[in-house]
């Protein structure tokens, strides 16, 4: 039976008992950001980790990190991580995954990559709980993501919260404040095996109308 990550967020959530406890949540992106902060800062205080090495070129990880800090002008109470590039380090865990599909174990790593080192962070800083915005995305694995998150929570022993932050129409909010916002929407996931997926799909779209 296929599990209800948004039932274990309400339960995670009913447990605090009206405290805010710190989370440190890494973010992909500020479309993907808003509606999550939105919903966390009702329950967290909330600081945002940006460390996302698998984002290609270096100038689109730049321009993403620059709309982040245009979402979080709208939660003045949030914090923010903003790590270095390290673009090396997703080469690394990739190599050899060059043709796998998109969604394939390339991801996997990909994920296990960035909720790692928000792992280590919130160990490091004394954080409560970590989580990752990356489960609003209808693209996402929501079993994957929290199994990976699981996995860290005990070897770091910090809480991780479990999420899959497109229900509740939660994918469909954050459309709704990108547009109000006027944020930028990237087309693709972030590296560069996944620019050339959404420029096939595109290029078959355009032959198919």
């Amino acid at each position: 039976m296929k599990e209800n990550y948004q039932q274990k967020t309400d339960e995670a959530i009913s447990a605090l008992g009206g405290r805010k406890p710190r989370l440190l949540l890494q973010v992909c992106c500020g479309p993907c950001s808003s509606y999550v902060l939105e919903y966390l800062t009702a329950y967290f205080d909330v600081t945002v980790l940006y460390y996302n090495p698998n984002t290609q070129p270096r100038e689109e990880y730049e321009r993403r990190g620059q709309w982040l800090k245009a979402v979080l002008t709208h939660y003045p109470d949030v914090k923010l991580l903003d790590c270095p590039y390290d673009g090396e380090a997703f080469e690394k865990v990739s190599k050899g995954l060059e043709k796998e599909p998109e969604g394939g174990a390339r991801c996997t790593k990909c994920f296990e990559l960035r909720l790692c080192e928000t792992a280590k962070w919130a160990k490091a800083e004394g954080f409560d709980w970590f989580c990752t915005t990356l489960s609003v995305s209808p693209y996402k694995d929501a079993d994957r993501l929290n199994g990976i998150g699981a996995a860290l929570a005990e070897e770091y022993g910090v809480r991780f919260l479990p999420s899959d932050f497109k229900k509740h129409g939660g994918y469909q909010r954050s459309i709704e404040l990108s547009k109000r916002w006027g944020l930028y929407r990237q087309e693709y996931c972030g590296c560069l095996f996944s620019l050339v997926e959404s420029e096939k799909m595109r290029e078959k779209g355009n032959m198919e109308k």
